[in-house]
C-alpha cells in the first residue's frame, strides 16, 4: 500500500491509514443533519481531525468556513461529485464556502496553458457544481492566479503564502512529502494560504475552518496546521479536516483524468455510460455462471455496487438487499450492472438538463 498526494496504489487498509496519518475515526454521535447524508452514514467519510469544532458550529448555528479546491485537469466525473456533495451539504448547513481553482498548482505540475485551465475550471467544474446545487450566496469562488479584484484581499492572500515559507523548513517538507521539488514546495505553500486565508481580517477573521479531503491529501493539511501555529502575527483557529475513502476507477484501479474509460463523466451519454459499465466496470462475480450461483459474488470489490453505495442507491435497506443477493449468487453481475446503468443514466438525464440551465448563471458566480 502506497498513499501519497501524488500516488495511490496497492490494497488500501483504512484502519492502518488512520494510525499511519494520525487521524481519528468518528467515535462520537453525529447530528441527524449529517447522518442523513449517506457519505457519513455509510462511513465513506471515515476519519477526521478536530471535527468537534465544526460540530459545535453546526449544532449551535455558529459561523464556520468550508475551504476546498479543484484541480482543472479534465472532465468532471463521479470522483469529483463526492467532494461537490460535501460542499453543497456544508453550504446548506450554513458554512461560507471558499472554493479555489488550483490553476497555479496545475500549471506547475500538469498543464502550462493558463487559458485552457480557466476554460476547464468554468465549463467542467463550476458548471457542474451549479447544476448539483451550489449557490452563489455564501460562496467565494476564486483562481489561485488571480485571488481578488479587491487589492487589499489579494495582497493579504499572497503575503500569507510568502510569509508561510518563513515558517517551514526543507527538512520538514522532505519528511512529510518524501521526494520534493521547488514546484511541489511552492504549490504546498500556496495551498497553505488557500486553507488559512479565510481567517485573515481582510476576509472572515479567526473562524473554524473545515477542509474535506481524501486521505492521500493529508500531508498538505499537516504542514498547513503546523505552519498556522507558528505564525504569531495572527491567531489562527486550528484547521479541521475530514477524510473520505477513495472511489476506485471503473477497472478498480485509481481514476485517471487521462483515461476516459476509468470514470463516468457527468456529461457522458446514455450509450457511453452503458458501454463503460458493461465493458470496463470491475466485477466481483465468479468466473462462470455456475460458480457464481454456487459461491456468490463479492459486492465490496464490485465497481457497480460501489457506485450504488457512494451515489445511486440512497435507501440503505435496498442497498443491503442487493448486497445480500449478490453475495448469495442469486443476483448476477450482468443484473447488477443493468441496475447501475439505469440509475446512473436516470441521474445524468436530469443533471444534464440542470447543467444547460447552469451555463446562463456562470457569470454571476465569477463576479
Amino acid at each position: 500500500m502506497k498513499v501519497t498526494p501524488w500516488e495511490v496504489s496497492g490494497k488500501i487498509d483504512y484502519n492502518k491509514l488512520i494510525d499511519q496519518f494520525g487521524v481519528k475515526p468518528f467515535n462520537f454521535a453525529l447530528p441527524k443533519k449529517l447522518q442523513d447524508n449517506l457519505l457519513f452514514r455509510r462511513n465513506i467519510i471515515f476519519a477526521h481531525r478536530d471535527f468537534e469544532r465544526i460540530l459545535d458550529c453546526i449544532k449551535n448555528k455558529k459561523k464556520f468556513v468550508m475551504m476546498t479546491g479543484l484541480m482543472p485537469s479534465g472532465k468532471f466525473h463521479l470522483g469529483h461529485k463526492m467532494l461537490a456533495d460535501q460542499i453543497i451539504l456544508y453550504q446548506k448547513l450554513g458554512a461560507k464556502i471558499y472554493l479555489t481553482v488550483a490553476d497555479v498548482e496545475a500549471y506547475n505540475s500538469r498543464n502550462t496553458n493558463i487559458d485552457e485551465l480557466k476554460k476547464i475550471a468554468i465549463e467542467e467544474y463550476l458548471t457542474n457544481y451549479i447544476a448539483l446545487g451550489l449557490k452563489k450566496k455564501n460562496l467565494d469562488f476564486y483562481f489561485q492566479s488571480k485571488r481578488s479584484k479587491d487589492g487589499k484581499k489579494s495582497n493579504a492572500f499572497y503575503n500569507l503564502a510568502a510569509i508561510a515559507a518563513r515558517h517551514a523548513t526543507f527538512n520538514e517538507f522532505r519528511s512529510i512529502y518524501g521526494d520534493i521539488t521547488p514546484a511541489k514546495m511552492s504549490s504546498s505553500l500556496l495551498q497553505t494560504a488557500d486553507m488559512l486565508h479565510p481567517q485573515l481580517e481582510e476576509f472572515e477573521g479567526p473562524i473554524p475552518t473545515l477542509v474535506p479531503v481524501g486521505i492521500d491529501q493529508d500531508p498538505h493539511l499537516k504542514i498547513s496546521r503546523d505552519i498556522s501555529q507558528r505564525i504569531k502575527f495572527h491567531n489562527f483557529t486550528q484547521l479541521s479536516s475530514t477524510y473520505h475513502t477513495f472511489l476506485p476507477g471503473l477497472s478498480s484501479e485509481k481514476m485517471s483524468s487521462s483515461d476516459p474509460n476509468s470514470y463516468i463523466a457527468l456529461t457522458d451519454s446514455e450509450e457511453t455510460v452503458t458501454n463503460k459499465i458493461k465493458k470496463y466496470a470491475f466485477s466481483g462475480g465468479q468466473p462462470t455462471l455456475k460458480e457464481h450461483k454456487e459461491k456468490g459474488g463479492n459486492p465490496d470489490i464490485d465497481t457497480s455496487f460501489i457506485l450504488l453505495k457512494y451515489f445511486f442507491e440512497p435507501n440503505d435497506k435496498k442497498l443491503q438487499t442487493l448486497h445480500d443477493r449478490y453475495s448469495s449468487g442469486s443476483l448476477l453481475t450482468s443484473d447488477l450492472k443493468d441496475i447501475t446503468i439505469t440509475k446512473i443514466n436516470s441521474f445524468l438525464k436530469t443533471h444534464q438538463k440542470k447543467r444547460e440551465k447552469a451555463k446562463s448563471q456562470i457569470n454571476s458566480y465569477l463576479n
